[in-house]
């Protein structure tokens, strides 16, 4: 296996996991109080943060499973996804932390897209 195709099923696998462990933790809070997240944008929901967040992780999901079956279109959805979530944080004055390792997380989908081209025409 050449080493595109080995770095692309790494990135593929992560970026197809992730979402889906993230996405249903929505349900659960194991890993984070989601809703905390939020910050002062919690406000203007027109819906409990809580079901806010259970319909983010039903999103997540999806776009796992469609980075698992289809990691060139499913790569642009999740690196879209962390930059809204990435600029989310940003505006609600919190967790510029996490707004940074969202950023850089895209950065990785990006890379995940354009391997997956570069895999797409070796093999046409």
């Amino acid at each position: 296996m050449s080493t595109i195709n080995q770095l692309q099923n790494i990135l593929k696998i992560t970026y197809g996991i992730v979402p889906v462990v993230a996405g249903s933790d929505k349900f659960t809070n194991l890993l984070a109080n989601w809703s905390d997240y939020l910050g002062r944008n919690a406000s203007i929901l027109p819906v409990d943060p809580m079901l806010f967040m259970k319909i983010v992780g039903i999103i997540e999901i999806i776009a796992g499973i469609i980075v698992l079956v289809n990691p060139l279109r499913g790569a642009y959805i999740v690196m879209i996804w962390l930059i809204f979530i990435a600029l989310q944080l940003i505006v609600s004055g919190q967790y510029f932390d996490v707004a940074v390792r969202d950023l850089v997380m895209a950065v990785g989908a990006y890379t995940l897209s354009q391997l997956t081209a570069i895999k797409n025409q070796k093999y046409k």
